[in-house]
């Protein structure tokens, strides 16, 4: 019975520093296993448009983007959680109304907001965007404004409890730490697609491996009896079955070889 592994990109397939490294053996390793069988996942944070050509030429047989709200498997769509525009529109206003910074996130585009306060950190993600050649036009007023999920950043003046109170209504918030939070419609994570692809492959959940990095991995490697933290993420590994070495000490490697999914 073949195995199949789900990988989180940043800090797990690739460097989270300006690099953007993917180390050569994390290649060779996942091209390893699929060779003998196993499928690959990617299982993202990132919507659609925001997985590289560079990700996607390392090799896998299916993608999960959004946290669980769009699930491609052999390069075709089989799952995508969508949300009225309307809806949307409703939510922007909210936002600014509790005075926090957000990014609204679709599978073909980010859309911003320039009447909610700008952040250092705001300003960090534009540039990193511009370098990446991504497209930072989009905003909320445009006619085509909707998102699949989107990200906030709190400050001192924010009205986190009116946030919190409205926002969980609908969404799922996850505290990434120092202020910034994710925002995923309820019912969809990365373990929910998880769920989903296992049972479209027919693969018994005992056969099923995770590797993260960062505390929204978590739903993914509770979903699966093989749980693997990279090296480093120190938050996870109170909670996962193995802890492999740092990315750029062939953690990737290491952790499949620690499994029997690479020879």
């Amino acid at each position: 019975m073949r195995s199949i592994i789900f990988f989180d990109i940043d800090g797990t397939l690739i460097t989270e520093d300006a690099r953007m490294f993917i180390p050569e053996s994390a290649r060779e390793a996942i091209k390893r296993t699929r060779e003998l069988g196993n499928l690959a996942f990617i299982n993202s944070g990132r919507t659609a448009f925001n997985i590289s050509s560079r990700v996607k030429e390392v090799g896998f047989d299916g993608i999960i983007c959004g946290c669980g709200t769009y699930i491609e498997c052999d390069g075709k769509l089989v799952y995508r959680h969508t949300l009225e525009q309307p809806f949307c529109r409703e939510i922007a206003a909210l936002m600014r109304k509790c005075n926090v910074t957000p990014v609204y996130e679709h599978t073909d585009g980010y859309f911003f907001d320039d009447k909610t306060p700008v952040t250092d950190d705001l300003r960090d993600f534009l540039e990193n965007f511009v370098e990446e050649g991504i497209d930072i036009t989009g905003r909320v007023e445009d006619e085509g404004f909707i998102f699949d999920k989107f990200v906030i950043w709190v400050n001192e003046n924010s009205d986190f409890e009116l946030f919190r109170k409205e926002i969980g209504k609908n969404f799922s918030i996850i505290d990434r730490g120092n202020g910034f939070y994710e925002n995923v419609p309820l019912g969809c994570t990365k373990a929910t697609a998880i769920d989903k692809v296992l049972e479209m492959y027919g693969i018994p959940r005992e056969n099923a491996y995770a590797i993260g990095d960062s505390m929204n991995d978590l739903p993914m490697l509770e979903a699966v009896p093989n749980s693997i933290a990279m090296g480093g993420a120190e938050c996870l590994y109170p909670y996962v079955s193995y802890i492999t070495t740092p990315i750029e000490e062939d953690g990737i490697e290491n952790a499949l070889r620690h499994y029997d999914l690479i020879r």
